[in-house]
């Protein structure tokens, strides 16, 4: 299969809805006052939309090969996602989660976008975003529906590995 050969408007299009998208899901973050937001969001979905694009307009373009750089992409930005999960071993809670999820949407979302498929992209960034503004309130009305969520499990004591080890 040779290479796509895009408009710069089609181009610009892919990139600048990947870029809208990450961009409003990062602002989200940032309002609820996440340690990752707009400028984060934005260049992982700029970048993810811009390796995609540039993966179809190679001369030999080999979707084998565009789904094995989608597969590498999305592995390594759940790295990225990862390092925004933290345990708090003081409370028992764990936080980042939706978050670090988010990070690795936007990446998915950027590469619909940097693919063509702008239909699905938006489809799936409506849902996501509404869940995103609607979901606390369902929980909280949920918990109140049906009773209180389970107290934090109690972090373990940590073992002493070093003592009476042999």
């Amino acid at each position: 299969m040779t290479g796509t050969t895009l408009a710069i408007a089609d181009i610009a299009l892919r990139l600048g809805l990947a870029l809208l998208y990450g961009g409003i899901i990062g602002l989200n973050r940032d309002l609820h006052h996440k340690r990752v937001g707009l400028r984060t969001f934005g260049l992982v979905a700029l970048g993810t939309a811009g390796m995609t694009l540039g993966m179809l307009a190679g001369s030999a373009v080999d979707m084998a090969n565009v789904s094995r750089v989608v597969q590498g992409i999305l592995t390594g930005i759940g790295f990225l996602g990862a390092g925004v999960i933290l345990h708090r071993p003081d409370s028992g809670r764990t936080t980042g989660l939706t978050t670090a999820a988010a990070i690795w949407f936007t990446a998915g979302l950027a590469v619909l976008c940097g693919l063509g498929e702008l239909l699905l992209a938006t489809e799936l960034f409506a849902i996501a975003f509404t869940l995103l503004l609607t979901g606390r309130r369902i929980e909280l009305l949920a918990e109140r529906w049906f009773g209180q969520p389970a107290p934090p499990v109690r972090p373990r004591e940590p073992v002493n590995r070093d003592v009476g080890e042999d």
